[in-house]
């Protein structure tokens, strides 16, 4: 089972995807493991691709009702992507955002506006400086119901005129997700610790 990061008001911890979890207060703590006291609710998964992943991720951790973030590659046709060969764009993946969050605070249609709001989506295949099809803007369904509002919400931006342009974004199933490497993951939160020496 791999990890994942909860994020509460208060503090952090590390549970198994396959884990119901409730963010409810009060916790109990036992061995290392924990309880909690109020009805349980089941994380849903979301994938978004906007460019760099570590400004994108960020966002996604900042918004209320996601749970926790990982960054990783999807889109590609090569197991076990590495950064430096996803870098080449030989590997076809795409910068991505696994988003782990709880739809009776955070709904789906929200994490869509999160998405919009921190990236240019009329770019092809760049983010302002950083060029290559690794940073195109891509929105990974897990079934229909997501599929269904990802079109939805583009056509939305795409009447308002909100940015000027036609919007390049992909939208696919989800594929297999492939962990990036430790140190990308939670980028800004541990250069923020190291400015503070914690």
């Amino acid at each position: 089972m791999k990890p994942y990061t909860i994020i509460t008001d208060d503090f952090k911890m590390n549970v198994a995807e396959s884990d119901r979890v409730s963010l409810s207060r009060p916790w109990a703590f036992y061995s290392g493991r924990y309880t909690a006291h109020q009805e349980e609710i089941a994380m849903e998964t979301a994938w978004f691709a906007a460019g760099c992943f570590w400004g994108v991720e960020e966002a996604f951790a900042r918004t209320k009702g996601v749970a926790g973030t990982s960054v990783g590659y999807m889109g590609g046709r090569v197991d076990h992507p590495t950064y430096e060969a996803v870098c080449t764009g030989s590997t076809g993946h795409t910068e991505t955002v696994r988003v782990e969050f709880d739809a009776a605070v955070v709904a789906y249609e929200g994490l869509l506006e999160v998405f919009w709001s921190n990236h240019d989506p009329t770019q092809l295949n760049r983010q302002g400086p950083d060029v290559g099809t690794q940073y195109r803007s891509a929105i990974f369904s897990g079934d229909e119901a997501q599929e269904s509002a990802a079109r939805d919400s583009m056509e939305q931006q795409a009447r308002s005129g909100r940015f000027g342009r036609p919007i390049v974004t992909e939208i696919a199933p989800a594929g297999e997700f492939w962990l990036a490497e430790d140190y990308h993951q939670q980028y800004f939160a541990k250069q923020t610790r190291r400015v503070h020496g914690l």
